[in-house]
């Protein structure tokens, strides 16, 4: 059986593991969209380092969890957003105001929702943590 969404299986690795206090996972997916993702979620310091290991069946990620993740998942479907609609997906995904981040596919590459509305952008969903 295929997997269809390697985002949404990588996040949900990652979510699981938090819940049952394990420190570290390894997952076999690696995409440039997974990795930027993690960078994002790296920066905010919800989880460790990430370490890509090659293989000869394919490359690997090893992702070290600090235990500062409440949740996380993607969005689907991926909406359309615009500059003005934030307020209403915070609202939607993340539970208080100023609490986690939504992650945005934008024409200047991937980032949180709050530097999308400093440089006053839109872009599409894909993820949320918190």
């Amino acid at each position: 059986m295929s997997l269809n969404d390697t985002l949404a299986g990588v996040l949900s690795q990652i979510d699981n593991a938090n819940k049952v206090g394990k420190t570290s996972i390894t997952t076999q997916w690696s995409s440039k969209l997974i990795k930027q993702v993690l960078a994002i979620m790296k920066d905010a310091g919800y989880i460790g380092e990430v370490t890509e290991t090659e293989d000869q069946k394919g490359n690997y990620l090893a992702i070290q969890l600090l235990g500062m993740l409440n949740k996380c998942g993607v969005i689907k479907p991926r909406f359309a957003i615009k500059y003005a609609d934030f307020e209403k997906f915070e609202k939607r995904f993340l539970p208080a105001k100023g609490f986690g981040f939504l992650i945005v596919s934008t024409n200047e590459g991937l980032m949180t929702h709050t530097q999308a509305k400093e440089k006053k952008i839109g872009g599409k969903l894909i993820s949320y943590c918190y």
